[in-house]
């Protein structure tokens, strides 16, 4: 069984993380005397997401854990390359307001649900699937592809930044 709940706080942690990471950028880009908005197109390669699709992407990915699972729709944001910084984060923090929302309760019965997938038309997975097999990767992947582009540019990120928090215990 999957804990639904948990694995929305973990998501939502790792969001605000994101949102940090962009201020963290912002405030590189002045100290260095450029746009931050230049970030925003940067990409680790040529055939990857710009780092806008990457926040775009764990946004999605963020939201669509609790509206799948729980059977309600998602919010809907516009997506595109000529999104600007203050754009996405008000994107994350729309996904953060969203997501605060829901309670244990709210995942009664997800266990039985079928969660359909928009890009395989006519196919779905059971939501502990979709979350332990797709959704939990993908929001990994594009935070870690986040992550690396503001790093590849200057930013000055470290492992905590990423890891953020832990629940320490004396032993």
């Amino acid at each position: 069984m999957t804990d639904y709940y948990a694995q929305l706080a973990q998501m939502t942690k790792m969001l605000k993380a994101l949102d940090s990471w962009l201020e963290k950028g912002v405030e590189h880009a002045k100290a260095k005397s450029f746009d931050p908005a230049v970030l925003l197109k940067a990409r680790l390669a040529p055939d990857m997401y710009t780092l806008s699709r990457q926040v775009q992407a764990v946004c999605d990915s963020v939201k669509f854990l609790a509206a799948r699972t729980s059977g309600i729709d998602a919010p809907k944001h516009r997506d595109g390359d000529d999104l600007t910084l203050e754009e996405l984060r008000a994107r994350i923090h729309s996904v953060l307001a969203f997501v605060a929302g829901f309670g244990p309760q709210d995942f009664e019965g997800a266990e039985q649900r079928i969660v359909p997938l928009g890009f395989m038309p006519g196919k779905g997975m059971r939501a502990a699937d979709f979350v332990l097999e797709m959704n939990v990767p993908n929001t990994y992947f594009h935070l870690s592809m986040a992550y690396a582009i503001l790093r590849h540019n200057g930013v000055k990120l470290a492992k905590m930044d990423f890891i953020t928090s832990m629940s320490l215990q004396d032993i």
